[in-house]
């Protein structure tokens, strides 16, 4: 497996488990992942939040953990990066009005580079204009934003994810397993797990 380098764009109250995961799960198959936020620097840290699934008519929200950033902002060269992370919260709704971060998003798109997206993460897309004709998913509220960028968004379960071409969508953290796993298909990474090639 060759190791890539794979930029993750975040902000504060970031989800929690949007941003935890993927730095951590990235890392532990071999990747290099950098997390970066807009006017902040490697050491810097970014509130996260917990969106929890309570019953409600939308999600709850409770403090989570300090994340810190690994990777300064105003030094990242998107071309250097093979691929591109974008977990939810409200980091994108802010984030999107950062023009770097458009523009870095919108070169991982115009190369076909792989993109990961996941719950609020269409917001940062559907602003840097790069969906149209993709179909994806994230979190409901997002349809909208999905759709007025001329992006099809799909309705599915919560724990599932969709890969059209480079990019990789859900709607939310259950999906965590499934959207990694394509994730990683897309990256060309294969998880070999020997006692389980044996026993078939």
């Amino acid at each position: 497996m060759t190791a890539k380098k794979i930029l993750m764009l975040v902000g504060d109250y970031v989800e929690d488990y949007e941003v935890m995961v993927p730095f951590q799960a990235l890392q532990m198959v071999g990747h290099t992942v950098h997390a970066v936020c807009p006017d902040k620097k490697a050491g810097d840290q970014v509130r996260t939040a917990i969106h929890d699934f309570e019953g409600d008519q939308t999600y709850s929200e409770k403090p989570g953990h300090n994340f810190t950033l690994n990777a300064t902002f105003a030094e990242v060269l998107a071309e250097t990066y093979d691929a591109l992370v974008i977990p939810g919260g409200r980091a994108p709704e802010y984030i999107r009005l950062n023009q770097k971060v458009l523009d870095i998003t919108r070169y991982f798109a115009t190369t076909n580079k792989p993109i990961a997206a996941i719950c609020h993460g269409l917001q940062l897309l559907a602003a840097a204009d790069v969906l149209q004709s993709k179909t994806c998913t994230g979190y409901p509220a997002c349809a909208p934003d999905v759709r007025s960028a001329g992006g099809n968004y799909v309705s599915i379960d919560v724990d599932q994810a969709i890969v059209d071409g480079n990019l990789v969508t859900a709607p939310a953290w259950p999906a965590h397993p499934q959207w990694l796993a394509e994730f990683l298909k897309v990256l060309g990474t294969k998880v070999v797990h020997p006692e389980i090639a044996a026993v078939n």
